[in-house]
C-alpha cells in the first residue's frame, strides 16, 4: 500500500516537473524573413515619386496687346477760296503723292487781281527810287520818305496776297497717300472751308494698343513686335510710342506700334493681336500640373536633391504659352517631382523613380 502511493506519488511530482518545463522553454528560432521584417517596413514606408530632370533654356519673354490698324496720319483737304470746281482728276483709292492736284478752282478775275497788284507794285518802287534822290537833295521831309516806304511794303503785301488767292485754286496734297473720300464733284460751288477730298498716309501703318499697369514696364521704345490681323496677316514692326498717362476708366496706357507698309498693302481699322519681345531670361519650361503651394500659400514646385530629400522651390511665372509654362526661381539643372508631388512635403525622404522608366506617365505630363 505505501508503495504505490510511493508510485503515485513520485509520478505526480514528474507531472508538474515536465508542465513547468514548458512555460521556460526556449522558443523556436527567427526565420530570415523575422528578422529583416522591420527593415523591409521601413523601406515601404519611403514614398515614391516619379522624377525628371529640367535644364534652363533662354526664353525671350513677350507681352500680348490687343488693338487695331489705324493710319498714321489723315487729313481732310478743304478750298481756301470760294470758286466753282472746274477740275478733280482723282478718283477714291487712289496713291497721290505730295503737290499732286486734287480740286480745281475756277481762277475768275484772280489773274487780273495779279496784274492789277504788280502794276501798283511797279508804281511804289518808283516813287520810292523817287522820293530817296529827293532826300539826297535835302527837298523831301523824312515823314514823307517814310509814308513812301509804307506804300511800297503795301503794295508788295497786295502782290503777294493775290498771287496767294490765285495759287488756292489749286487744292493739291500736302502728303502722300491715298484717296479716301471725295466731297465734291465738278461743277459744284465751293465756298472757304469747303471740304475737297480725305486723304490717309498709310506708309508706315500704326496699330494702336493699350497696355495694363502691370506690364507698362515691360513694353518700352523699340521693343521689337511680331503681330497678327484678323485677316490672318503677319506683320512685324517695333513700337514707337508708349503713354505716360493711363486712362482713367481703363486704367491702361496707349501704345503705338510703327510698321512699314510700302505697297499700301494693309488696311487701317484691322483687329490685331500683338507680341511685343520684353526681356530674355534663364528659364525653365513646365507642366502647369506640377505647380503646388506651400503651407504659405506661395508658388512653386518640388524637387529631389541628391539626399533623395524634397525641396520645394518658389517661382514665378514668367510666361503662360500653349506648350507649358515659363518660370524663374529654379536652380539651372533641376530634378523636378512629377508624380507624387501632392503626397510629400519639403525635407521629406522619398523613393526616386526617374520618369524615363516610366514612358507613358511622363507622356501625360
Amino acid at each position: 500500500m505505501k508503495k504505490n502511493l510511493f508510485i503515485a506519488t513520485l509520478i505526480g511530482v514528474g507531472l508538474m516537473l515536465w508542465l513547468a518545463s514548458g512555460m521556460f522553454a526556449p522558443g523556436p528560432e527567427p526565420t530570415l524573413d523575422t528578422k529583416t521584417a522591420p527593415l523591409a517596413d521601413r523601406e515601404q514606408a519611403l514614398p515614391r515619386v516619379r522624377t525628371r530632370q529640367f535644364n534652363a533654356e533662354q526664353r525671350t519673354l513677350t507681352r500680348i496687346l490687343r488693338g487695331k490698324t489705324a493710319s498714321k496720319r489723315s487729313a481732310t483737304v478743304s478750298a481756301e477760296t470760294a470758286g466753282r470746281v472746274i477740275a478733280r482728276p482723282v478718283e477714291r483709292g487712289d496713291r497721290v503723292e505730295a503737290g499732286t492736284l486734287l480740286c480745281e478752282l475756277a481762277i475768275d478775275d484772280r489773274e487780273a487781281a495779279v496784274a492789277e497788284a504788280e502794276a501798283a507794285l511797279s508804281q511804289a518802287e518808283l516813287e520810292y527810287r523817287g522820293a530817296l534822290e529827293l532826300q539826297d537833295k535835302n527837298l523831301l521831309s523824312k515823314i514823307r520818305i517814310a509814308q513812301v516806304a509804307a506804300e511800297l511794303e503795301s503794295a508788295r503785301a497786295g502782290l503777294a496776297r493775290q498771287q496767294l488767292n490765285l495759287a488756292r485754286t489749286r487744292i493739291t496734297a500736302p502728303f502722300d497717300g491715298v484717296i479716301e473720300t471725295l466731297h465734291i464733284d465738278v461743277g459744284d460751288l465751293a465756298s472757304i472751308g469747303e471740304p475737297c477730298a480725305t486723304l490717309i498716309d498709310l506708309d508706315p501703318l500704326l496699330i494702336e494698343a493699350n497696355v495694363s499697369e502691370q506690364d507698362i514696364n515691360y513694353v518700352g521704345l523699340g521693343s521689337p513686335v511680331t503681330a497678327r490681323t484678323s485677316t490672318d496677316e503677319k506683320l512685324l514692326g517695333e513700337v514707337t510710342f508708349v503713354g505716360s498717362v493711363s486712362d482713367a476708366a481703363t486704367r491702361t496706357y496707349p501704345v503705338e506700334i510703327t510698321v512699314p507698309n510700302p505697297d499700301y498693302r494693309l488696311r487701317a481699322g484691322l483687329t490685331t493681336v500683338a507680341s511685343v519681345e520684353t526681356e530674355t531670361v534663364l528659364a525653365h519650361r513646365v507642366s502647369p500640373a506640377l505647380f503646388t503651394l506651400n503651407d504659405a500659400g506661395v508658388i512653386g514646385l518640388r524637387a529631389v536633391n541628391r539626399d533623395s530629400r524634397v525641396v520645394f522651390h518658389p517661382v514665378t511665372i514668367v510666361e503662360d504659352a500653349a506648350d507649358g509654362a515659363w518660370v524663374t526661381g529654379l536652380p539651372g539643372v533641376v530634378r523636378l517631382i512629377t508624380v507624387g508631388h501632392e503626397f510629400v512635403s519639403a525635407g521629406q525622404e522619398v523613393e526616386t523613380v526617374d520618369e524615363s522608366l516610366a514612358p507613358a506617365t511622363a507622356s501625360l505630363l
